[in-house]
């Protein structure tokens, strides 16, 4: 009867948990559905990448593509890239609430910390999802081979969701400690060029220097574009496994989580 007792309670907290994170989400999407401009803007440069600098590079044939054509080889990639982009200027939308004073109302919730930011996580893979439908409709119109299945779809989606939510957690982390809309803008210029540039989502990892490679290892990007070529593209290749991407983008999710919580409280002081 105790044991019974005590699993009662914990299934009752984690949903109390998990409503208090659906909250702060719920709250970001109804702004992103009121505003939806900032998805159309989005859309322009995938289009760009993949109309015309990957029907242009494809005709060079100078990067090796793994038996598929490169425009293929490049959907995946300029899908997370579109992730990425959208993802790591997410932060700055923390500066604003914070001096609208909606952040100071969060804080002072009992919601635990780490169920804000999880929420704020939730709401990033919404963008996500959004840019993934885009890339697919686009690819389609460009006649690339794509795998419409339920479950590769499920899985890119899954992909997506977590790029999402590790790149906007990271966004998350930078506002907190940079506090200033500018610094942050500047800060995140920097840091989305070496991020897709130190990926596979342009050319193999096996093009880059061997320095790079290694850098390549630690960046989520690399693994999440692995995964999505593996199962987006019809005759695409996984160079890490599906399984290792994914158990990759739970970690760097699970380290930028931790690290999010602990300094979410600074960004108000």
């Amino acid at each position: 009867m105790f044991r019974a007792l005590v699993s009662r309670i914990i299934d009752w907290a984690n949903f109390r948990y998990m409503r208090q994170a659906l909250a702060v989400a719920d709250s970001d999407v109804r702004k992103l559905i009121h505003d939806p401009v900032e998805l159309f803007t989005r859309m322009v440069q995938p289009t760009l990448w993949l109309v015309i600098f990957g029907q242009v590079l494809g005709r060079t044939h100078a990067i090796p593509s793994g038996g598929i054509s490169y425009l293929a080889f490049l959907c995946p990639g300029i899908l997370g890239q579109s992730v990425l982009f959208g993802a790591i200027f997410y932060g700055i939308s923390l500066i604003w609430e914070r001096d609208l004073g909606i952040v100071q109302k969060f804080l002072s919730s009992p919601a635990p910390r780490s169920a804000l930011v999880l929420g704020r996580a939730l709401s990033s893979t919404v963008r996500g999802l959004c840019q993934m439908v885009f890339v697919y409709l686009l690819a389609y119109l460009l006649q690339i081979r794509l795998r419409f299945e339920a479950l590769p779809l499920l899985q890119v989606a899954l992909a997506v969701m977590f790029g999402a939510a590790v790149f906007s957690t990271f966004s998350l982390i930078v506002a907190c400690l940079v506090k200033s809309r500018e610094r942050f803008m500047g800060i995140g210029q920097v840091l989305t060029m070496p991020l897709f540039f130190a990926s596979n989502a342009i050319y193999p990892i096996s093009l880059m220097p061997k320095w790079l490679q290694f850098l390549s290892k630690a960046n989520p990007l690399c693994y999440q574009v692995d995964a999505m070529r593996s199962l987006m593209v019809v005759g695409g290749e996984s160079t890490f496994g599906v399984a290792h991407d994914f158990q990759m983008l739970m970690i760097a999710f699970a380290i930028m989580l931790a690290v999010a919580t602990k300094l979410y409280p600074r960004i108000v002081t």
